[in-house]
């Protein structure tokens, strides 16, 4: 067998490539309808193929001078210049400015500022697991984070914000942060969320979380989406509408069902059985994310895919939640269900360098700098 096929195989997960793929079709299979046009559909096709490649691309390379050169930091650097050129030549859309419109594509620069942040952070704590326990480095690493959430949240990108933050707050769980510091965290975010609802949050903002505490109080203006979502899940019932007749999605009551929505076009073709169906197979996928983070060469692979496993959650459950009316309306996708290019390739590659991180042997125990972290 050629070298190059020999490398690709050698980190192959099967399960975790079916249960990957089976979202993506779930997806697909969401935006299509048996009426009118399929344009997301044929749309998402192709990205759903050049993302597959881009997996298998992910697997081939070496990742371990990630963990010990400088590579994460520059490649945090590049992010930063990104977002910031996108607050200032970013497309316009609807009075935010979230992507780069590259013609025939359009970036969305936060999608891949996560993965990033992952990487830095798994390098960060990987080299200072023993002394982790002091806060500083708790700190540190807010810091290094508050870079991206806070130029993301400036977009304005609430939710992509709140999964940036997210994914800091469960890699610092992680890592092996004392317990009495996790009330300092939230104590500092009770108060920052304070500070931001008084000087930072839209009037919009405002008014999503508002409708959020009661959505009957404005369906025909802010909480339109919320309560048309909620009726599109439970439309569905036991059995669902079946593949393309969902009339809440496809006659256009549900606006956004190809992104911000397609959970709950999901529940009305596919209805509780197909729900359950869907949690059962991304469940799959997490299990198998966290299964090689145990088995991680060191803390660094470890740490990284802990945080890939944060990240897709983080996304999983917020955009469910907005889906049954649990959280506010913060446009969030689902991992390889939602239309897009940017998320997409993000959360392939993601996974694909999991995959390829499995080939490393097992640091020994004599390298303490290796070492998983513990409290």
């Amino acid at each position: 067998m050629p070298r190059f096929l020999r490398t690709l195989f050698s980190g192959f997960d099967g399960i975790l490539f079916l249960s990957l793929m089976s979202l993506a079709f779930f997806g697909l299979a969401t935006m299509y309808s048996h009426v009118g046009e399929n344009a997301y559909f044929n749309r998402q096709l192709v990205w759903v193929c050049f993302s597959t490649l881009l997996f298998f691309l992910a697997i081939v390379p070496d990742y371990r001078f990630l963990r010990t050169g400088n590579a994460a930091f520059f490649a945090y650097l590049g992010i930063i210049l990104l977002l910031i050129g996108v607050a200032f030549f970013g497309e316009d859309v609807m009075g935010a400015r979230q992507r780069f419109d590259l013609g025939f594509f359009s970036l969305q620069v936060s999608d891949p500022a996560k993965l990033v942040l992952i990487a830095l952070l798994a390098k960060y704590f990987a080299k200072r697991h023993e002394l982790i326990g002091d806060f500083k480095h708790v700190v540190v690493s807010g810091l290094y984070t508050l870079g991206i959430f806070g130029l993301v949240f400036l977009q304005p990108d609430f939710g992509s914000a709140m999964i940036i933050f997210l994914i800091w707050f469960g890699m610092v769980l992680v890592a092996g942060i004392k317990f009495r510091h996790v009330a300092v965290v939230f104590l500092l975010g009770a108060i920052t969320l304070t500070a931001l609802w008084q000087y930072a949050f839209y009037d919009y903002q405002k008014t999503r979380i508002m409708t959020f505490m009661d959505p009957l109080s404005d369906i025909r203006g802010a909480g339109y989406n919320a309560y048309q979502s909620t009726v599109a899940v439970g439309s569905g019932e036991i059995f669902g509408k079946g593949i393309g007749y969902g009339t809440q999605s496809k006659l256009q009551f549900l606006p956004e069902y190809e992104t911000d929505f397609i959970f709950a076009a999901y529940a009305e073709e596919w209805g509780l059985i197909g729900v359950l169906i869907l949690f059962l197979t991304f469940a799959i996928l997490i299990w198998r994310l966290l299964l090689h983070a145990v088995n991680g060469a060191s803390n660094f692979e470890k740490l990284f895919a802990t945080g890939v496993a944060i990240f897709l959650l983080a996304h999983f459950f917020i955009h469910v939640g907005i889906n049954i009316g649990l959280l506010p309306v913060t446009g969030t996708t689902i991992p390889f269900l939602s239309y897009g290019g940017s998320h997409l390739v993000t959360e392939f590659v993601a996974v694909g360098m999991v995959l390829a991180m499995r080939r490393y042997t097992p640091i020994k125990a004599e390298h303490n700098d290796d070492l998983f972290i513990k409290n």
